[in-house]
């Protein structure tokens, strides 16, 4: 595929193998409250069963920098998606595998543009809708119309759009915004926390569809 597709808050070697060839796993990490967090150890654990083609990616909030270098060092991430301020000490590397997610408002909230991390140091960069409680599985759908209009003004960035994808509606979305890559977490659940197998099929066969003019 062309299309760059993250299965975010992972938990099992089962949701892994499904991860599609040059896509991302993402893995909750220091957010209790989130029903899909992991501890680092069990993190370290899963990415023995990912792919060798595929990247591993932490999902954070507001991490301080001794956890930031404990991905990397440790658990063996490949990218750091973060929600929040990115903190300070972190060496270049770091701050380059680093992916910031930029609040996106609702349908019909209004606002101004929110404000896009510089590509000299971030190549890519995560769209997500504002005001969650928690990162990863919100099923809150960001404007799309307003993710569109980013894309435009920022050619050539490597834009991963989430919020509220799943197999029915991620062909919509990539007609409309035309980002590089695309998120999706509860939307290929059962029910929270626990991935669906054939609904992480389907995502992919939807993005594929798309991509040979088929949907």
């Amino acid at each position: 595929m062309r299309t760059f597709v993250k299965f975010c808050g992972l938990s099992t070697p089962e949701a892994l193998r499904e991860v599609p060839s040059g896509g991302a796993a993402g893995f909750v990490l220091g957010v209790p409250e989130s029903p899909r967090n992991l501890a680092p150890e069990r993190a370290r654990e899963l990415i023995d069963h990912l792919p060798s083609e595929a990247e591993a990616w932490a999902v954070v909030v507001r991490p301080p920098a001794e956890l930031v270098h404990q991905l990397f060092d440790e658990v063996g991430v490949d990218r750091a998606q973060v929600y929040g301020p990115v903190p300070e000490g972190l060496e270049y590397l770091e701050i380059h595998h680093l992916v910031p997610s930029v609040p996106i408002p609702v349908p019909g909230a209004g606002g101004e543009a929110p404000k896009i991390p510089p590509a000299e140091d971030y190549p890519r960069v995560h769209l997500d809708a504002a005001g969650q409680a928690s990162p990863g599985g919100s099923g809150v759908r960001a404007d799309w119309t307003v993710c569109a209009d980013i894309v435009d003004r920022h050619p050539g960035r490597k834009f991963v759009l989430g919020g509220g994808l799943d197999p029915e509606n991620v062909a919509e979305a990539l007609a409309i915004v035309r980002p590089w890559g695309v998120d999706v977490s509860s939307g290929i659940e059962s029910r929270p926390g626990v991935k669906d197998v054939e609904r992480m099929r389907r995502f992919v066969a939807a993005v594929e569809r798309f991509e040979k003019g088929d949907a």
